[in-house]
């Protein structure tokens, strides 16, 4: 846990759940307990060493020997400790798989290498999003292999093994951002299951005011398919830049290029083969991909409407210029055109220069000099002209 979010003590992330207190004075305890018996043990043995070593013309005494209260002093002391250990450990152990009454059930889904989660009214995110001081208790699966979902700052972790569901729960008491990780290797790309950042404690109100924004898709076709890219799993296996591979092959200017299947048949990618890839992956599987990881059907998870966005989003992106045909309020802004691959530096600097410069007017009560300009187009004169 040294690895993960800050550290609020030297050993440990923040108390985000209610779990933490007694996990960490639990894990303290025998710590200290290790400790002492280390030292004891050790320091005893050091003792005897230099006490007891063999001097020259000393001939030890060949019979065995013993003492009755000491053996039973270091067999009853660490039997005593040993219980008192599994007597706290199940208490502990039955207060994590037993969730209270009332939760709020969120749907976990494991892939290598992403997590999805989906919410009772049909939201869909790749990070998981939960109010605090509320019960939560994720329902788990995994659609190929074996992962493990571990967010330290919960002191909370269970494995998600294929073929079965498996659940967790956990109360959150802080808000804040905290970390994600996949603590079973699931494959060479298994490290892009750590999720820095992918869990947000934040109040109710601000909890169901995201809630009811992230189940709305965004209306614009191309916005909706980056939309459901984001969140359906897409980007853990296809990349938008040209020359990244994940898993499976790049969506960059991929529209309309004919391409060679691994059965040597040459087709075109087009709306017919992006469907057909989407329902059944293996149909017309490309050339060099065989031996990578085999991407689950579709079937049945995505509407008509959704396969058409996702084709549109792949369309728009043979364009340089895809993401100017999108308005920022339907879901694709400048920041997520420049972490699909699109737009510069220059550009994210250009918008950050802008907004600090905003700031700053509102600070210090000036403007820049285009406001200056507006505001002297409408001065009290030019007011009464009009």
């Amino acid at each position: 846990m040294l690895l993960a979010d800050v550290n609020e003590t030297f050993w440990f992330p923040p108390k985000a759940s209610t779990f933490a207190q007694e996990t960490d004075s639990f894990f303290m305890a025998i710590m200290w307990i290790s400790t002492f018996f280390f030292v004891l043990i050790v320091g005893v043995m050091l003792y005897f060493m230099t006490q007891y070593r063999r001097r020259p013309g000393y001939r030890g005494d060949s019979r065995a020997l013993h003492n009755n209260a000491l053996e039973i002093t270091w067999t009853v002391i660490p039997t005593i400790i040993v219980i008192w250990i599994f007597a706290r450990g199940v208490y502990g152990y039955m207060d994590m798989v037993r969730p209270p009454a009332e939760t709020i059930d969120i749907n976990v889904t494991a892939r290598k290498w992403d997590w999805s989660f989906q919410y009772p009214n049909g939201a869909i995110s790749d990070t998981l999003h939960v109010p605090v001081n509320k019960a939560v208790r994720l329902r788990m699966r995994s659609v190929d292999v074996l992962h493990s979902f571990f967010v330290p700052a919960f002191r909370a972790k269970t494995d998600l093994v294929p073929g079965r569901v498996t659940t967790m729960w956990f109360e959150p008491i802080q808000e804040g951002i905290y970390d994600l990780f996949c603590t079973e290797y699931c494959g060479d790309q298994h490290s892009e299951m750590i999720k820095r950042q992918g869990v947000f404690v934040t109040s109710y109100d601000e909890y169901e005011q995201w809630l009811a924004e992230a189940a709305k898709p965004p209306t614009h076709p191309v916005a909706h398919g980056y939309w459901l890219y984001a969140r359906r799993g897409c980007k853990s296996c296809h990349s938008v830049e040209p020359d990244r591979r994940i898993v499976g092959p790049s969506f960059a200017k991929s529209y309309g290029e004919s391409l060679t299947t691994s059965t040597g048949e040459s087709v075109v990618f087009d709306e017919n083969y992006i469907r057909e890839s989407i329902l059944n992956p293996q149909a017309k599987a490309r050339e060099g991909y065989q031996n990578a990881s085999q991407m689950p059907s579709y079937q049945g998870q995505l509407t008509e409407d959704e396969l058409m966005a996702i084709t549109a989003f792949l369309q728009a992106m043979k364009q340089d210029d895809f993401i100017s045909v999108v308005a920022d309020e339907d879901g694709l802004t400048k920041e997520d055109a420049i972490s699909l691959g699109f737009g510069d530096e220059e550009d994210s600097a250009e918008t950050a220069e802008a907004g600090a410069q905003e700031e700053t007017a509102e600070g210090d009560g000036t403007r820049p000099e285009s406001e200056e300009a507006s505001g002297e187009a409408t001065s009290p004169d030019a007011e009464q002209d009009q």
